[in-house]
């Protein structure tokens, strides 16, 4: 979906870019990363998404006569500028994480190379578009992981913020592991999976529950799952579905994708004695689904119970974040290039606040793994020109506690680099793989993580480590600017 959305910025951009036109060389070439310092929902891992949209963006990165209008407008840029941006284009480099990787907090998850009004300029929109599904993608994670291998359907768009955080949440959360969406446009723009089965006004709509539950079979024989808790679960709905199933049985129709959905009521206690009826009535595969604010808590809490549940249906908790509603994703100046030697000069951004300084430099992210076992060691945040091989032994340390050390022996351990090239000289190398294909790359992701780290409460933290030379550069840095 081509969207302009140059404007989708905060004035600031613009004004800095106006500032930077005025008195700066537009030429001088930076590098931003964008990264996040926390993990939402406490959980020990994130996942990457909204890389597509990002290159969309990107693509479609132009100023409109209407555009430039509406700045001159405002009366605070002047003609020269604003003749600038008539013929502005993205001239850098992007380089990424792809979607569906799990990442961890403070490494780039995008690394901006390009002259400072460019690179100014797409802070806000990025930040926009990750921020948003990085997050939508990590809390459907934890609920499709809290599911235990069931089947989770996204149910979200009647209470998300607005289409795009529907359409797009409902990307992230396929992405995610979801098995399908209640979301017609997202099923149509990525080519992913719908789901759904009927509202309570269908059953209220007919004479009785019985003729709606029979409407509803005729028409959707393959996939008829009845809503069971418009009048009376177990006196009404179980009975009257069970009734259903077994005409359909005696009229020779294959019983597939059939079963009921629970909509309300105690959901560990009605659906263990939902089948027990459908099992005595000779119906042990029928589906029993979920629904009703349910969040990877609630769904742990009810298998922890006995819950008799296969199917979960989630809705507003996923598709709003409701316990975490930002990803609190940041967009940092890392170096500048001295135009004369081509080199980058770190730079660094202190705060009293040790979360929030910055690691220098241009950087890259090096996914460390066991040889053994598959799974991730560390991540090293080191530079760019710096040479790794497995045949030589890796020194690990804690950035802040350096005396917490880890050396592994040749042979022991895997590594890869984990950010790719997304744009070169402002043209785009990287497609973007389609969303059932990010889909089944981030459960192999997954796989490469601890249970430990996996577990909804107090999971295990894997390590963030910066490399030697990163470090003595985040120093030195830190030292140069100790004026005490």
């Amino acid at each position: 979906m081509n969207r302009n959305l140059t404007l989708l910025t905060d004035l600031y951009e613009l004004t800095m870019m106006q500032g930077y036109f005025k008195e700066k060389s537009v030429n001088e070439t930076v590098i931003f990363d964008a990264f996040f310092r926390t993990n939402p929902f406490g959980s020990g891992y994130s996942i990457a998404a909204g890389l597509e949209q990002v290159i969309e963006y990107i693509n479609n990165l132009h100023f409109e006569q209407e555009d430039v209008d509406y700045l001159r407008s405002t009366g605070l840029f002047e003609e020269d500028f604003l003749d600038y941006l008539l013929h502005f284009h993205f001239s850098g480099d992007i380089y990424a994480i792809p979607e569906g990787t799990v990442v961890f907090p403070r490494e780039p998850l995008v690394k901006v190379i390009a002259p400072i009004m460019e690179a100014q300029l797409v802070e806000t929109a990025l930040l926009n578009i990750i921020n948003h599904q990085s997050l939508i993608a990590t809390k459907a994670s934890r609920v499709v992981y809290a599911a235990k291998g069931d089947g989770v359907m996204e149910f979200g768009l009647r209470r998300a913020q607005g289409p795009d955080a529907g359409i797009y949440g409902a990307r992230a959360s396929m992405i995610a592991g979801c098995i399908g969406t209640s979301n017609v446009l997202c099923g149509q723009m990525f080519d992913v999976p719908v789901k759904g089965t009927h509202a309570h006004s269908w059953i209220m709509s007919f004479p009785d529950e019985l003729t709606a539950f029979r409407t509803y079979a005729k028409l959707y024989p393959t996939a008829c799952i009845l809503l069971v808790d418009t009048y009376n679960t177990l006196k009404s709905g179980v009975p009257h579905a069970i009734q259903v199933f077994q005409e359909m049985r005696d009229a020779g129709i294959p019983l597939k994708g059939y079963g009921i959905r629970l909509d309300s009521g105690d959901l560990a206690y009605l659906s263990k004695k939902a089948r027990k009826m459908l099992d005595d009535a000779g119906f042990p595969d029928a589906i029993i689904s979920a629904s009703n604010d349910l969040d990877e808590n609630l769904i742990n809490s009810l298998k922890l119970q006995g819950a008799a549940i296969n199917s979960w249906g989630v809705g507003t908790n996923l598709i709003t974040a409701k316990d975490n509603p930002s990803f609190g994703g940041v967009y940092k100046l890392a170096a500048i290039q001295n135009p004369e030697t081509g080199k980058f000069i770190p730079k660094i951004k202190l705060s009293e606040n040790t979360e929030k300084i910055t690691n220098p430099g241009n950087k890259t992210v090096r996914r460390v793994y066991s040889k053994e076992t598959g799974k991730i060691i560390a991540d090293l945040i080191c530079l760019v020109d710096e040479q790794y091989s497995e045949e030589n032994s890796l020194l690990l340390f804690d950035p802040k506690d350096t005396w917490k050390k880890t050396l592994l022996a040749p042979g022991t351990y895997t590594m890869r680099e984990i950010m790719i090239p997304v744009f070169l000289k402002g043209e785009c190398v990287y497609h973007s793989p389609k969303v059932m294909d990010i889909r089944e790359y981030c459960k192999q992701e997954l796989s490469t993580l601890w249970e430990e780290t996996l577990r909804l409460v107090n999971p295990n933290r894997v390590h963030i480590d910066l490399s030697n030379e990163l470090w003595h550069t985040k120093q030195q840095l830190l030292d140069s600017y100790n004026i005490h």
